[in-house]
């Protein structure tokens, strides 16, 4: 199993990239592989600021439905429409074409204070 050294990590399992004060967040792949099958991403909270770890939407799974928190504080942008029609993008590509938000960020170096990729794996092994 894979964790891209250029992404942070949470202890929930999310993965984040920033570039400037914009960041991408989807699910890992442990996240994904413990989940099963990805049947419906449901996130219906663009445009409102949230605070980190709070919710921002579910993903559910054929046997189980799991809330999505947020890494950082920010405010949701776009949330990946290909999910919709696609939610196996989650399962397949969960680092490229399986990312689930943009947001903008409140303060970019709070993402350095998260997991890089060797503590994250050490985390899930």
């Amino acid at each position: 199993m894979s964790f891209p050294s250029n992404l942070r990590y949470t202890k929930d399992h999310e993965w984040i990239s920033i570039e400037g004060n914009i960041a991408t967040v989807g699910i890992t792949a442990f996240a994904q592989s413990e989940l099963g099958d990805i049947v419906y991403v449901d996130i219906n909270t663009v445009g409102q600021p949230l605070n980190a770890e709070e919710v921002f939407g579910t993903v559910e799974a054929v046997k189980t439905v799991s809330d999505l928190f947020l890494p950082v504080a920010g405010t949701i942008t776009e949330v990946n429409a290909a999910l919709e029609k696609q939610p196996e993008l989650v399962n397949n590509d969960p680092y490229g074409a399986g990312w689930m938000i943009k947001l903008t960020v409140n303060n970019p170096a709070d993402v350095e204070k998260l997991l890089d990729a060797t503590a994250y794996q050490t985390l899930v092994h």
